[in-house]
């Protein structure tokens, strides 16, 4: 079972942000990426819908005989995960924005949370930031429009820095020390995000946390593949395969795949 693969799954290519630092941390395991580019951004589309589609993934990978799924999207975490630790028997990883060290190292007392609407409207969220957010304004922003244009290739776009911009203005205008990134598309807008932010603004993702305890999880279940192995890749998207490839720099094949 130890050679079996860690399954990852997105609304996207955004989730290779959370892929990434498994990998960089956890060299000698197998992983399997869905791109799930067709559906993409699941945010809009209701607790249902998204846990439809969550089902749909698992059982792909699942099939595939992972035994371990990432959850890397933030709004399927914070409106799925719970049903699918209920009916499959496989150890679930989820993500969610990281508010909490946010919340606790903010010196202005005032932070950014950059999300899709589902997981800004779930009740997750809710209970992590009214956990974790008393007395500090927590400036909430639907990122609306920068999955699609993320997902078509438009990171370095006029388009893109003018919702930014528009985006970041509540945020800068509330002296926030601290940018919490709600969903995995984001990562790949800070050097961008970089450029339109003051310098003292610390932003955060939750990659590297959701990498440490995919190993925490993988030892506690005795599920680690042996350190002596080089992990096999593995990446699918049903949606321009292309895009998934050039975010990945041509360093992996991907296979397109329609689920």
């Amino acid at each position: 079972m130890s050679n079996s693969p860690i399954g990852i799954f997105d609304s996207g290519v955004g989730g290779t942000s959370i892929w990434r630092e498994i990998h960089k941390l956890l060299p000698h395991e197998n992983t399997i990426y869905l791109a799930d580019s067709k559906y993409a951004p699941y945010g809009p589309k209701g607790k249902e819908r998204i846990t439809e589609l969550s089902i749909k993934n698992t059982e792909l990978l699942l099939k595939k005989g992972c035994k371990l799924i990432v959850v890397a999207c933030n709004t399927a975490t914070t409106n799925a995960i719970r049903h699918l630790r209920e009916h499959y028997d496989v150890p679930f990883i989820g993500i969610e924005p990281a508010i909490k060290p946010a919340a606790l190292q903010t010196k202005s007392n005032a932070i950014g949370i950059l999300a899709t609407k589902g997981t800004l409207s779930s009740e997750l969220f809710h209970k992590t930031s009214d956990l974790y957010g008393n007395g500090v304004t927590i400036v909430e922003q639907v990122g609306e429009g920068l999955v699609p244009l993320i997902e078509n290739g438009e990171i370095d776009t006029p388009e893109m820095e003018k919702l930014l911009k528009l985006y970041l203005a509540p945020m800068i205008a509330a002296d926030i020390d601290y940018l919490v990134l709600g969903c995995s598309h984001y990562p790949y807008l800070i050097p961008k995000l970089k450029t339109l932010l003051p310098q003292h603004v610390t932003i955060i993702d939750s990659g590297a946390a959701v990498a440490r305890h995919t190993q925490a999880i993988l030892t506690q279940h005795e599920l680690c593949a042996p350190t002596s192995n080089v992990g096999d890749c593995i990446f699918y998207s049903n949606r321009k395969p292309e895009i998934l490839s050039e975010i990945l720099h041509g360093d992996f094949t991907v296979e397109a795949l329609d689920f």
